[in-house]
């Protein structure tokens, strides 16, 4: 699976693409009620995304905009968003209302999620101390420092390989307000190169103490993440863990019935899985009737067998 849709909401707002420069004229919608999609093209663009953001911020009141997607850039295959970030730095005084912040909404025929090149994105949170929500698509070159940002609710890495240093250098911050974080780990094909250790301060949540919704996902190694998060003191205040998408089997399904109780939970995210029927009922039968809402959707996760008896699995989004 790839991604084959755009964002179509952000802090809650619906998303509304800004027209691109030869549109007709049309009647905008009201500043502060949507999240803006500000794109340029990543093949043969008419427009480079800085020019297209500067046509935004003379077009509308930006002191009302509470939330914006950066779409495509040029050449985001080749090219990372360096110069996308220097123009939202260079005008956030004049976005005194900003409070969620989406960079790379790119699908797949744009460009794949992990052809997109990204950079440390730390400067943009940084930069917009009073942001709620953020969000980043795309792993290669991607860089996350550990920072004190005591507004931030809401943090997303969607990646096909999430590298290690970032893991460890969120884990690193502190987030004191962070309520959701979900990380999409990925593949080491793709420079997924963390390990569970490296989830170990995530999972301490000793610099987390609002978390309640955890997604670690879309990993090869779901397994072993299970085991980890089934050990962890941070799951006892989660209300919501999300484990889906990655290469779940058996094994780290049964960790994490057998590790600390989830019957606290109000919902257990399991979708593309590798369960065998048997210990799907039992997760079933373990959490469904404490009234622990259970999504077991295998969807298009298949199993491959070599004749040397290989079995490849794999995870929802790679490429």
């Amino acid at each position: 699976m790839t991604i084959g849709d755009h964002l179509d909401t952000l802090y809650r707002l619906p998303a509304h693409t800004f027209p691109g420069p030869d549109a007709k004229p049309d009647v905008l919608p009201e500043a502060d009620s949507v999240a803006w999609r500000i794109t340029s093209d990543v093949y043969d663009a008419d427009e480079d995304w800085p020019d297209a953001f500067a046509r935004f911020c003379a077009t509308v009141d930006t002191t009302r905009v509470r939330a914006l997607i950066v779409g495509a850039w040029q050449e985001a295959y080749d090219t990372d968003p360096s110069a996308v970030i220097e123009a939202l730095l260079a005008a956030r005084d004049d976005f005194p209302a900003l409070r969620a912040l989406f960079l790379g909404d790119m699908v797949m025929e744009e460009c794949e999620i992990s052809w997109i090149n990204q950079t440390d994105v730390t400067p943009l949170l940084a930069g917009f101390p009073a942001l709620e929500e953020f969000g980043v698509r795309g792993g290669s070159g991607l860089g996350f420092t550990a920072l004190n940002h005591p507004a931030l609710r809401r943090l997303v890495v969607e990646t096909g390989g999430l590298p290690a240093a970032v893991v460890r250098g969120i884990g690193a911050g502190d987030l004191p307000a962070l309520e959701e974080l979900d990380l999409w780990l990925g593949t080491s094909d793709y420079g997924g190169d963390s390990e569970a250790a490296d989830l170990e301060p995530i999972l301490s949540g000793a610099r987390l103490p609002r978390l309640r919704h955890l997604g670690l996902r879309n990993s090869e190694l779901q397994d072993a993440v299970a085991a980890a998060v089934a050990a962890a003191p941070v799951l006892a205040r989660l209300e919501v863990l999300d484990l889906s998408m990655g290469v779940l089997t058996d094994e780290g399904a049964i960790a994490l019935l057998d590790g600390g109780s989830l019957t606290h939970l109000k919902k257990l995210d399991l979708h593309h899985h590798y369960l065998s029927k048997p210990v799907e009922d039992r997760v079933r039968q373990t959490l469904e009737t404490e009234g622990v809402e259970v999504d077991l959707d295998r969807g298009d996760a298949e199993e491959n067998a070599e004749d040397d008896g290989t079995v490849w699995r794999y995870v929802a989004v790679g490429e």
